[in-house]
């Protein structure tokens, strides 16, 4: 099984603490928009895989647009904004940039998962991150954490 933290938003800060609550993950994926790179220095430090996508409101190009990664057999399709559709052939889309926790599977079976965002939820959110675990021949287990 594979377990993954996967936030969002950041925009150069986060709550005190979310490192050593993320050192358990396997894996860390930024959905977008941590504004300065410095951001992530402390997740970076934890020595687990940080994937990182592009959000809109980056002032450099150093992370792509979007990440296809494949984990346990479930194909996953990272990045900020999401499409009007999913890609072809994926499984799993997360994205950030609504500040919305979202999980919702579409008339293909693709499931798309927001974590909402860390430091400014929109329209009475809490602040979140999820917690992403995939194993091969199980259903993806995703669970949200409010901060």
């Amino acid at each position: 099984m594979t377990t993954i933290a996967v936030i969002a938003d950041t925009h150069d800060r986060y709550p005190p603490g979310l490192p050593a609550r993320l050192a358990g993950a396997d894996e860390i994926w930024h959905l977008g928009d941590v504004c300065d790179p410095a951001t992530l220095e402390e997740f970076a430090n934890l020595g687990k895989p940080l994937h990182v996508v592009l959000g809109n409101n980056e002032w450099h190009n150093f992370w792509p647009l979007e990440l296809r990664l494949e984990r346990a057999g479930w194909r996953c399709y990272l990045t900020h904004i999401a499409p009007p559709r999913a890609p072809a052939g994926i499984h799993l889309l997360l994205h950030g940039h609504t500040h919305v926790p979202r999980d919702e599977t579409d008339a293909q079976g693709v499931r798309w998962l927001n974590p909402g965002c860390i430091t400014r939820p929109s329209r009475g959110a809490r602040a979140s991150f999820g917690w992403l675990s995939l194993k091969q021949g199980a259903p993806p287990d995703w669970r949200l954490e409010r901060l």
